[in-house]
């Protein structure tokens, strides 16, 4: 199975709720790369590569969030595999 690339926004009260921690607990669990950051406009942005079973399965996690959380829209866009990675981060910027 190929690997593959998303970038996912994450709509909701996905900021100040530990949000970014939970993502890249998840997927860093998973063996997947890329980053998470908060946007400015209260978004939260997902750039991950690796195989699309366990980025689904990232997805599923993503739906839901941490406890504080309230998620209200994922919004997915598949890309090709780009292996720009070598790890998964949160960003800063």
């Amino acid at each position: 199975m190929s690997d593959v690339r998303a970038h996912i926004i994450v709509k909701g009260l996905v900021q100040g709720v530990g949000y970014r921690w939970f993502v890249e607990r998840h997927a860093k669990q998973l063996g997947l790369t890329g980053y998470v950051r908060n946007l400015p406009d209260g978004d939260v942005e997902v750039v991950v590569e690796g195989t699309r079973s366990l980025i689904e399965e990232l997805i599923r996690e993503l739906k839901v969030g941490p406890r504080f959380a309230s998620v209200e829209d994922v919004r997915i866009t598949w890309q090709p595999y780009k292996g720009e990675f070598k790890d998964f981060r949160i960003r800063f910027w």
